[in-house]
């Protein structure tokens, strides 16, 4: 064979030292030993067979490794180069050091040749790569970085662990597969089978107590055997009351013990509280927190809920207060609180919020936008006769077609006949501030199948009810109303839609609403010319389409002809320069006067708007640094001249850096933010922007809390209560979904109390416990 054909390997321990080393393990034998082979890889080395049959133990190979090492030590001294003599000190060129094979991390791994480095383990056992590139050091290319800190890099990689993990599995006779397979035990997954059953059912609102163990049994049909482990004698199979509730809480814990944390490691904090009463007639304290992280996001999460004996201010704030300790809230971060407004929340002399701040003396009391608002539209509604009563004739006509089915029927049928579809009469509610704006949308559009359905009832049927509801709705004032409030309440609605986000804040109330209060002036002011495109633009001629509602003897003034009564003009301009005047005007200049009166005075909050990129470009600073003094006295009082010097500064970033072309939103999101530099640069100004954004303007999510309440403790499970109900709110509010628990979690705190299930393995840490 030519030189050109051999193998093109050539390896240190091809030389006379190293082939007699390696022949000191089987001096008899002239053969290779059986233990080891050669990878043809360009570079040429014995190495341990993963093969389990040639018996090549651990202790074999340790020596064989310290054979190999002394013969590449003896070889390499021998080559007598500048680079490994046998004086090394701190101060000697770059190359190899023979001394690194002799030490006790490197020994039994680490070898050289010619090329560079290399690693006996990971060539041996070749570890998948998970990410990186595919040559790496020590493995599938020599490393001829001859560093000590760079051979100790590679014994912190994934690989070369696994590598070790591999061997230390062949030394004692387990298959490199085998030592990867996860240990199943069984006794182990039948307790996070039931957590994961159990979570599911709370996760739902579905009934735990009566389902749990019915959901264990169909498992078990289903082909889950595991679960036989908790049936340990006859009376303890881990399906009574006392372990569900004990497993319920358990899951509440764990799922409350990261959100504890990032409440904790939160700049500002703020809560909103609001009382109600559950189906067993018992008072519940509802208590919601918002939170920031590290990015200024804003979060927002279900803290607690506590049973009171009554809703007396006293009562309440003693149990924020016990809630507060015994979750390790840091009371010093809390800035805000959020209320339904209700005397007992924010009475002057002795209410809930007044109380608070007496021990969080820079705590900010804010009572909810959403209902403001619809406390706003109320009292707009109220202040004008004619529009209190259609408001209650809206809820007549719900009830009247609601409590009969032959009524609803014949509705039905109406509303076929005009090739109506998706027809029903909405409720209108005061705990609902949405429903009048769904009542009014149904009403519009399906009115002619209305009036058509009580003129039957009326006719056909001689209901006097019926009678009276056509006398009142046949008018050319309700038919009118219909259409105003079709053209006013979208814009509330959507007003109302946002307060009832989760993340709102004050900016989001001075954006909003002036808008809303400029649409309603539009509205009211286009006189005898609605605006293009609106309900009112089209009310005339859906009265004289035959189609629509000129079929119906429609009234131009519900008020019949009276005795002494002088005969009035029934022109169409004339009728509808009366609506305007009587109707239109009053009622939108009362819903514009209750706005203003609700939102414009919004006290601490109003100062924040020097945080606006408006307030940067104004010439006059006055108003701005007055505000900036109000919110220093407040919240960082002996900080004022240094919050003023932060602000002049800032304002330049505003108008010719990078907080140019900026939102009031994103700028106080930047400056919250604890990983952007302006957290340091401005300490001030990010204090007073996480307090803008955590306070709350609305106490919405405690809504949403009762309404999740509600679901939960209905009439068939009215004896859920305290704790248990706290945590099957707290699962079914903040939970994640079921794959993303943490049921190693679980499992620690479920074996941290002596159980009657144990595993098989006496040396379990977690069962021994």
């Amino acid at each position: 064979m030519h030189e050109s054909e051999s193998s093109p390997s050539h390896s240190v321990l091809e030389s006379k030292s190293s082939h007699e080393s390696l022949n000191l393990a089987h001096e008899s034998d002239s053969s290779p030993s059986p233990g080891l082979e050669y990878y043809n890889t360009g570079y040429d080395m014995p190495i341990a067979s993963n093969s389990a049959d040639q018996g090549f133990s651990g202790e074999i190979v340790g020596q064989e490794n310290s054979r190999q090492n002394a013969a590449v030590t003896q070889a390499a001294i021998a080559e007598g180069t500048e680079e490994t003599s046998s004086k090394i000190n701190k101060h000697r060129r770059s190359g190899f050091n023979p001394e690194w094979l002799s030490m006790p991390q490197y020994t039994g791994w680490l070898y050289h040749t010619q090329h560079g480095m290399f690693c006996r383990l990971c060539r041996q056992h070749k570890p998948a790569n998970k990410k990186g590139t595919n040559k790496r050091p020590f493995v599938e290319v020599a490393a001829e970085t001859y560093r000590k800190d760079y051979i100790d890099r590679h014994i912190k990689t994934d690989h070369h662990q696994e590598s070790i993990r591999c061997q230390a599995s062949l030394s004692s006779g387990v298959s490199v597969i085998d030592s990867f397979e996860p240990t199943i035990v069984l006794e182990h997954e039948a307790i996070i089978g039931g957590f994961k059953c159990l979570y599911w059912l709370v996760k739902n609102e579905i009934a735990h107590h009566t389902n749990y163990p019915k959901l264990l049994t169909l498992a078990e049909l289903l082909g889950c055997d595991y679960f036989e482990k908790l049936k340990i004698d006859q009376r303890n199979n881990y399906r009574s009351h006392r372990i569900i509730d004990e497993m319920l809480e358990i899951l509440a814990e764990v799922l409350e013990e990261p959100i504890l944390n990032k409440i904790r490691s939160s700049r500002a904090l703020s809560l909103e509280i609001d009382e109600s009463t559950d189906v067993s007639v018992s008072k519940q304290l509802d208590i919601h927190i918002r939170y920031l992280d590290k990015e200024g996001h804003v979060f927002n999460q279900f803290l607690d809920l506590v049973s009171v004996n009554d809703g007396k201010a006293n009562t309440i704030v003693t149990a924020v207060k016990e809630v507060l300790l015994k979750k390790g809230i840091p009371t010093e971060k809390l800035y805000g609180l959020g209320t339904d407004g209700a005397a007992v929340m924010t009475g002057r002399v002795n209410g809930v919020a007044k109380q608070l701040k007496e021990s969080f003396p820079k705590l900010v009391a804010v009572a909810c936008a959403a209902h403001k608002l619809a406390l706003a539209c109320k009292d707009a509604s109220n202040s004008v006769k004619y529009m209190a009563t259609f408001r209650d004739h809206l809820q007549d006509l719900y009830l009247f077609f609601h409590n009969s089915a032959n009524r609803t029927a014949t509705l039905k049928a109406a509303s076929t006949t005009l090739g109506l579809t998706d027809l029903k009469v909405k409720e209108v509610k005061d705990t609902r501030w949405l429903s009048q704006h769904k009542a009014i949308v149904m009403l519009q559009k399906n009115l002619a199948a209305v009036l058509g359905a009580l003129a039957e009832e009326a006719e056909i049927r001689k209901c006097p009810t019926a009678k009276g509801l056509y006398t009142f709705c046949a008018t050319y004032r309700f038919v009118a109303s219909v259409y105003l409030q079709a053209d006013v309440l979208p814009h509330l609605a959507c007003l109302s839609k946002v307060f009832q986000k989760a993340h709102v804040n004050f900016v989001h109330i001075k954006e909003q609403v002036p808008v809303t209060i400029q649409t309603l002036r539009d509205i009211r002011d286009a006189g005898l010319t609605p605006i293009p495109r609106s309900f009112l633009s089209h009310f005339h001629t859906d009265l004289e389409d035959p189609d629509k509602l000129g079929a119906f003897d429609i009234k131009y003034e519900e008020e019949r002809g009276r005795r002494g009564e002088a005969v009035q003009d029934h022109s169409r301009v004339a009728q509808w320069g009366r609506f305007q005047q009587q109707v239109i005007q009053p009622y939108i200049t009362g819903l514009e006067t209750e706005l203003e009166r609700r939102f414009q005075e919004m006290d601490i909050l109003g100062a924040f708007h020097f945080l606006r990129p408006q307030s940067a470009a104004l010439p006059d600073y006055t108003m701005e640094v007055s505000q900036l003094q109000i919110l220093a006295k407040r919240f960082c009082p002996d900080q004022e001249k240094v919050l003023l010097q932060e602000w002049f500064s800032f304002k330049n970033h505003v108008l010719t850096g990078p907080f140019q072309n900026k939102s009031q939103e994103e700028l106080l999101r930047l400056l919250a933010s604890e990983y952007d530099e302006w957290a340091d640069l401005y300490p001030c100004l990010s204090l007073l922007a996480s307090i803008a954004l955590i306070v709350p303007v609305s106490s919405v999510n405690c809504e949403r809390d009762f309404s999740a309440m509600n679901r939960i403790k209905t009439d068939l499970r009215n004896r859920l209560q305290g704790e248990h109900l706290a945590a099957c709110l707290r699962i079914s509010i903040n939970g994640p979904l079921p794959k993303e628990v943490p049921y190693d979690r679980a499992l620690e705190i479920f074996f941290s109390k002596p159980r009657k299930i144990r595993c098989s393995d006496r040396a379990c840490k977690l069962c021994t416990n």
